[in-house]
């Protein structure tokens, strides 16, 4: 059973004299984690050290502030990981979909890597490329949300499952998300010289309701736990890092090899990502419906997402000289840090489990 849970369980606020620790702390940790682990991690976005400072001051608001809103709305209305899940869904829709237009940006539908050809997946009467669509939502999911969720979270136990800001904090952690989402925006539809046309802009409007009205309709109610086996935390962590990291296993070991990868751009390759991320997602269903799910395993699944995120970064360093050992420095800086923070967090945790098995 997960130690925490029975110090939460019941929590609305935070107790007295922990204020800071139990909610500030936590908001600004998620505000500036989430669009590390968004945008940074992954590496693809070549800039220095500098220039990534000053793109939190657009960028914390937009992911962060995002992060916040979905964790503050889960909580306050006593749901769990369900509506979290389904209102990053949402996210990861209407990022894609009306802030910088991904989804539908014909500059996106070309895979460069590949000689410039049109990206297999792509569906002219939907103006959406499957594939690219799979990236960009679940990437939203994952390592926009949800990763950066749960690692703050194992930070407080006492407040985990509790809301973290009152009505004026949400208040302007919403003005500053909608603020900053709309400058990015607008800024990325003058850079590309695009916009989606109504009725695909209706048509995403129409889904990111949906399935906010779905994320609302499920409830954390107490359920009978299965008798089922429950792997250690590790063995979680470590499913989680092979099935998010199996496409590019794939397609880097066939260029090793010589043999043509292509088709993990096609078709096949929409299959593959489809089949990995929905057995995790199924094992990790199956596996948190056990009484022994703790708050060791949450943070192995994190920590397996933000580890391969942090591995793929290395695929992408060019192979420009004059780039490549600055760029080797920045991915090499973010991967010690995950793991600095993943072991800070097994400390926390390992921690509180022994005040807690002193207190009773």
């Amino acid at each position: 059973m997960d130690y925490s849970t029975s110090q939460t369980v019941g929590l609305s606020r935070p107790q007295k004299g922990l204020d800071f620790w139990n909610s500030i702390a936590p908001v600004l940790g998620l505000f500036f984690l989430a669009p590390l682990t968004a945008e940074y991690l992954i590496g693809y976005l070549s800039m220095t050290f500098a220039e990534m400072h000053m793109g939190l001051l657009l960028l914390a608001p937009t992911y962060g502030g995002a992060a916040i809103i979905i964790r503050e709305s889960a909580r306050r209305t006593g749901r769990g990981w369900p509506t979290i899940i389904l209102l990053s869904l949402a996210f990861g829709i209407f990022m894609a979909g009306l802030i910088d237009h991904s989804l539908f940006d014909p500059s996106y539908q070309i895979t460069e890597l590949w000689h410039d050809m049109p990206n297999p997946t792509y569906i002219p009467a939907l103006g959406i490329s499957y594939l690219d669509a799979l990236y960009f939502v679940l990437g939203h999911v994952i390592w926009s949300i949800s990763a950066p969720i749960a690692i703050i979270e194992t930070f407080v136990p006492r407040s985990r499952t509790a809301p973290w800001l009152g009505n004026l904090g949400l208040a302007i952690i919403s003005l500053l998300y909608i603020l900053a989402s709309s400058i990015l925006c607008w800024g990325i539809a003058i850079d590309d010289q695009f916009f989606p046309s109504a009725l695909q802009m209706a048509g995403t409007a129409i889904v990111v309701m949906a399935l906010i009205a779905l994320a609302f309709s499920v409830r954390l109610e107490e359920r009978p736990f299965a008798a089922i086996r429950l792997p250690k935390p590790w063995v979680v962590g470590t499913a989680a890092f092979m099935l998010l990291s199996l496409p590019n296993i794939i397609e880097t070991a066939c260029e090793m090899l010589g043999i043509p990868s292509m088709f993990m751009i096609d078709w096949p390759g929409f299959i593959i990502n489809i089949l990995t991320v929905g057995l995790l997602a199924a094992l990790t269903w199956r596996w948190s419906q056990s009484r022994d799910w703790s708050a060791s395993h949450t943070l192995s699944l994190a920590g397996g997402a933000l580890l391969t995120r942090a591995w793929i970064a290395f695929l992408l360093v060019p192979f420009d000289e004059a780039m490549f050992y600055d760029e080797l420095v920045q991915r090499t800086v973010f991967l010690l840090g995950v793991v600095m923070l993943l072991l800070l967090a097994a400390w926390k945790i390992r921690a509180e489990k022994k005040r807690y098995e002193a207190w009773v």
